[in-house]
């Protein structure tokens, strides 16, 4: 049977199916497709059940020589079989293998298509006996597996011919959607440019537009395809009101406010989808699905469907951890998503760490108490619109790191934005207290603050992205209550992300940080709001915070210092890092990753570039379906007085 007409007439059923199909047929299992009432691939077993009267094969699938990638179509047909692929797996008798071979013969011809070969034609003997010759109760020789052939005459590749596009008067421009007289006449390709034309027509406004005509012409004395297709566009339509079924403790009103759907707006997917992601965003449904209605209302407005599924809304977690250096920790948190019945949640974190902790070289500093801290957070979501989020909180912390002791009372309340899926900022207003002991002694401040903060995101994946930039800008000014400091922080990060080959197995990433802080000297800015370099986030291979300028490395006598806190980091007015790294894919699930880290902090409003430090290292990286697991060793290749030999660094994600 063959599958063109060399006086180039139309094609019968099988390229209909072939182009009607929503994607190349793979390496999937067999299973059964159904389309304008024909039923194809339907499989002889099905999965998970035991095989009646087990029949072995042997198979062995062949292309003859022919022009174009004939090497890729045989990778491509052996994909496509399912008798190459099972071939491990008995069939049910000789009615199972012969149902097998003709379902496969079908799958064949799908593959051939969807590699633009139109005139090729694939044959499948048994026993050496072609199966279109075979009777269906045929019956092969069981002493041995059963051989079966697979012979492929690839034929020309096709490409396309004339191409006709009707719209009921609209201008649409089939080249815009690569199909164009002497382009791909692949089924896969045909049917993606049909698919985004009408896409392209439901994007302008125009949920009904549909095929009312398509005629696919393969002529084998051009080996080309001549495709016509005639398309209904339907009119602009706007969005109507807004309907939420399943909401029971949320309340439905909200919902639809929060869908952010508006009516008398021209109907759009994208709105649509935008509408299921900030409803998901929430937090209290396991389950969100936004469509337009089927049919306009008698205004001629389109109706908007939400369908929500609610999850449980009270949450609680606990964990610990423990290190030989840093001791035991334990950590725990719980909260409730909807308290009012608008999605306004409650979270109360609490954890402590460090108990026991031991130095256990000259690179740590001692420390007698744990750090502990706790925080209770309250978020509203629509505030200010749609994409709005309040957020209130009330904070305690102790922290012990390198450069300094810090316990801090905190309150802040503030305002987050989404401006775009790849936007957003906020506005919060933080006050407080803190006490922070380091060389010189023991002070308190009390602190008003206005952090503002711009982010920019377009990566393909937060956890391990392959492609995009992310980008951050923080703008944060100060006082003291006293009115003795008024300064300002600033800071600028950015990060870019390139695949360098289509299965992602090399990526190059790097990234950037800048930071400076102006207004007051460095002495009248607490520690923690000082710039710090070092560590697992910042420059790899150092201890955290070691690298800038350090207190002295002794104590005179009777001055009073703190002896505890000689030879640590005083902290910064700049800072500028940097990072850049090569993840390559050793297999689909195992990176390694050779990276360069560097960075530097200054006690001065400019970076002092001549004290750059830089850390290299090796790390390796296991893909997962909740992100990469991390390991990496660094070595600070200009190591200060805190620095060790070498530094290991574990967590979930990429470093950056």
């Amino acid at each position: 049977m063959h599958d063109t007409d060399r006086s180039g007439a139309k094609l019968p059923l099988a390229l209909c199916l072939a182009l009607a199909l929503s994607g190349p047929i793979g390496a999937s299992p067999a299973g059964a497709f159904e389309i304008f009432g024909f039923k194809i691939f339907e499989s002889a077993e099905e999965e998970g059940e035991d095989v009646v009267d087990p029949l072995s094969y042997q198979v062995s699938l062949t292309v003859q020589p022919g022009p174009g990638d004939v090497a890729g179509l045989q990778e491509e047909l052996n994909k496509a079989s399912t008798l190459v692929s099972d071939a491990d797996a008995p069939v049910s008798g000789s009615l199972g293998l012969l149902s097998k071979a003709r379902n496969d013969r079908k799958r064949l011809v799908a593959a051939l298509f969807e590699n633009a070969r139109y005139d090729g034609i694939a044959r499948i003997f048994i026993e050496g006996r072609d199966i279109e010759t075979l009777a269906p109760d045929a019956t092969f020789d069981r002493s041995r597996p059963v051989p079966v052939s697979i012979r492929v005459e690839p034929g020309p590749v096709y490409a396309l011919g004339q191409v006709r596009v009707s719209a009921g008067g609209l201008p649409v421009d089939p080249a815009q959607y690569d199909l164009t007289t002497g382009g791909s006449a692949a089924s896969v390709d045909v049917l993606d440019g049909e698919a985004k034309m009408l896409r392209a027509l439901r994007d302008d406004g125009r949920p009904f537009v549909a095929v009312t005509r398509r005629d696919v012409i393969a002529d084998a004395a051009r080996d080309r395809l001549d495709y016509t297709i005639d398309l209904s566009p339907g009119p602009r339509v706007p969005f109507g009101a807004t309907y939420v079924d399943g909401a029971e403790a949320v309340d439905p009103g909200f919902v639809a406010y929060m869908a952010g759907v508006e009516a008398g707006k021209v109907f759009s997917p994208e709105e649509l989808d935008i509408a299921r992601d900030r409803l998901l965003k929430l937090g209290v449904f396991s389950s969100v699905t936004v469509k337009e209605a089927k049919a306009q209302e008698a205004d001629g407005t389109l109706p908007v469907q939400v369908e929500v599924g609610e999850r449980k809304f009270g949450f609680y977690g606990a964990g610990a951890t423990y290190s030989n250096t840093e001791g035991a920790g334990a950590s725990g948190y719980i909260g409730h998503r909807n308290l009012f019945g608008r999605a306004e949640s409650l979270r109360f974190d609490a954890a402590v760490s460090r108990i026991g902790a031991t130095a256990v070289s000259e690179q740590a500093r001692e420390t007698t108490e744990p750090d502990f801290s706790a925080s209770l957070v309250f978020k509203k979501p629509g505030v200010l619109g749609p994409d709005s989020v309040y957020i209130g909180s009330l904070e305690l912390k102790r922290e012990q790191p390198l450069a300094y002791d810090r316990l801090s009372y905190a309150a802040t309340s503030g305002v987050e934005y989404e401006i775009d899926k790849t936007q957003k900022a906020s506005a919060i207003v933080r006050a407080e207290y803190e006490e922070i002991t380091d060389y010189t002694g023991t002070k308190g401040y009390t602190l008003l603050s206005v952090p503002l903060t711009y982010t920019f995101d377009n990566r393909d994946n937060a956890l391990n992205p392959t492609e995009g930039f992310l980008a951050k800008a923080l703008f944060e000014p100060t006082a003291t209550l006293d009115g003795e400091a008024y300064f300002a922080k600033t800071r600028l990060d950015g990060s870019a992300y390139l695949s360098l080959t289509d299965s992602d197995r090399l990526i190059l990433a790097g990234r950037l940080g800048y930071g400076t802080i102006f207004g007051a000297d460095l002495e009248d800015i607490p520690n923690d709001r000082r710039f710090y370099a070092g560590g697992g986030g910042s420059v790899r291979g150092y201890e955290f915070q070691s690298i800038g300028p350090y207190f002295p490395d002794f104590v005179p006598e009777g001055s009073g210092f703190n002896e505890d806190f000689t030879d640590t980091p005083t902290g910064g007015l700049t800072v500028f890092e940097g990072s850049v790294e090569a993840r390559i894919g050793v297999t689909e699930t195992i990176q390694i990753v050779p990276f360069l880290d560097f960075g530097t902090v200054s006690d001065d409003y400019v970076p002092s570039f001549s004290d750059l430090k830089m850390g290299a290292g090796l790390g390796a990286r296991y893909l997962t379906s909740f992100g990469p697991i991390r390991l990496d060793v660094g070595i600070p290749l200009d190591p200060g007085p805190r620095d060790a030999s070498y530094q290991i660094y574990a967590g979930i994600g990429q470093a950056f």
